[in-house]
């Protein structure tokens, strides 16, 4: 299990269009229909069927990454003990005995912003190849993509807003890139 320190959030300037979200515990879930079946019992939510789709309820997301791949959010546990992370993946561990599976914790290694607001699509565009216009990438879709050279897990959560997952050697780079793209749109991004 990671140490506490290495779970402090980077240090990201926040806009009103751009805010570093709370802490939260992370797994990689990699398994089948069944090792999905027995693990949505003991993590309260369900695992998409859809590719590139995300459920969430109250403070956990499950994000659809692959085939048989999935990353689980809980924002809850980010503030709380790790005690209680690792009780909870214990919990699914035990839930999931019977069928093949895999279960990391990559809260480490990770941290969220949002970019919200009127240009949130047309900011991230400017280091996204992807087509971020509502009819393209609705809300509740996740796909792993790029923001310029940094990898990132892409998630709409509303109609202008997304929540990125972003390597935290990532930080500064992810947070200079957006501010300047942002130039245009807010003059005092930088």
């Amino acid at each position: 299990m990671a140490e506490s320190a290495l779970r402090q959030p980077p240090v990201v300037a926040a806009r009103e269009w751009l805010k570093l979200l709370p802490p939260a515990t992370r797994w990689v879930f990699h398994g089948g229909p069944r090792a999905r079946e027995l693990a949505a019992g003991v993590w309260g939510l369900g695992f998409s069927k859809a590719a590139c789709r995300a459920c969430s309820a109250g403070t956990r997301a499950t994000l659809w990454l692959g085939p048989d791949e999935y990353l689980l959010l809980d924002f809850a546990l980010g503030d709380q003990p790790e005690g209680e992370s690792r009780a909870l993946a214990a919990a699914l561990e035990h839930a999931t005995t019977q069928a093949p599976h895999a279960l990391v914790d990559v809260s480490h290694r990770q941290f969220a912003i949002e970019v919200s607001g009127a240009h949130a699509a047309a900011i991230l565009s400017g280091a996204c190849p992807l087509d971020l216009d509502e009819s393209e990438f609705p809300i509740g879709m996740c796909t792993r993509t790029i923001l310029a050279k940094a990898d990132i897990v892409l998630w709409r959560t509303r109609a202008d807003a997304f929540h990125l997952e972003v390597w935290r050697s990532f930080a500064g780079y992810a947070g200079g890139l957006l501010c300047e793209i942002a130039r245009e749109f807010y003059p005092d991004a930088s």
